[in-house]
Order: C-alpha cells, then structure tokens, then sequence
C-alpha cells in the first residue's frame, strides 16, 4: 500500500491484530508549528477505539478490506497441503509472531495453517492456542465483511477448504479451554 492512501469516514479497514475497524472520523492536532491528522477507527467487534496518525498508516499496516480475488487465494492456500513449520518453538513463535504483525491476511492464514498442523501431532502451548484463536477470529471476522456475509457462512467454507488437506478448523469452544 503506497504513503498517499486516503481512507474516508465509514470506509472499513483492517488494523493489524485488532480486526476490522470503521472510520469514524478525520480530525488533526496543530503541535507547534506542524498540524497532524488522524484516522479514528472504532474495532467493529469490542468497543476499542484507535487513533492513526495519517503519518502511521503504513508502518501499523493499516489497509483496506480484502477483495474476493485474494480472499480466493487463502482458501487455495488452506485446502492445498503445504507449509513449514519451524522445528524449534522459539523461531516458530517468532515467525508466527511476525505474520501475524502484518496485518495481511495471507500471512495470518498462514499462522492458522501452521498452527492446525501442529496441533495434529502434539498438543499447542497456550500462547499458540491463543494465537491460533487471534488467527481464526481475524480471518473469519474480514472476510464475512469482505464477502458481506454471515461468519457461520465463512466458517464452513474455511472448514471445507481444510478438509481437503486433512484439518480440522477448530471450533471456538475448543479455543477458549
């Protein structure tokens, strides 16, 4: 996404490891001699509001919803086998860490994923489990917005997708134990 990005009032955008948020409004600070604008953003599913700084939006890796061709993409991602796995935890976590940061979606989906596998052959760390809840809440959560509908809707297509390589998407329930 390029510096010059003008998001409007009411547009939807994701704000990395938060979800997707709603402009509410445009306003700017003067600090001395320089005026400062900002994007106040409310998260659409808890209560949180942020301010970004028009300056911010790239580095916190603000950006628009995803469009249906790249929400195509992470479910070919997720219905086809690949993916690596870092053996040691600490780089794993690091990793995953990191995706998770960028706010993309292809890179979150690609935590979900590496997680699920983990998951198979032994049982995940807690701070995994909570990763891999982040994970499914933010692709599920942008995507039923992208695709304008229902979350139920999109987690059955996910679980159809991984079905295709032997995963389970995991329920909430199982998440939050």
């Amino acid at each position: 996404m390029s510096g010059d990005r003008v998001f409007h009032i009411g547009e939807k955008v994701v704000y990395p490891n938060h979800g997707v948020g709603i402009i509410e409004q445009i306003s700017s600070r003067t600090m001395g001699t320089s005026v400062e604008k900002f994007y106040l953003l409310k998260i659409a599913t808890s209560s949180l509001k942020v301010m970004v700084p028009f300056a911010n939006v790239d580095s916190v890796g603000m950006r628009p919803v995803v469009r249906n061709g790249e929400v195509q993409k992470i479910v070919d991602y997720l219905s086809s086998g690949e993916c690596i796995n870092a053996a040691d935890w600490k780089d794993r976590f690091k990793e995953n860490s990191d995706r998770m940061r960028t706010g993309a979606l292809s890179d979150v989906a690609v935590v979900l994923k590496s997680l699920l596998i983990l998951g198979q052959d032994k049982s995940l760390s807690y701070r995994e489990k909570k990763m891999l809840e982040r994970a499914r809440y933010l692709l599920v959560s942008e995507i039923a917005i992208s695709r304008n509908c229902d979350e139920g809707l999109i987690e059955q297509a996910l679980t159809k997708a991984l079905l295709k390589c032997n995963l389970r998407f995991p329920e909430i329930t199982e998440l939050a134990s």
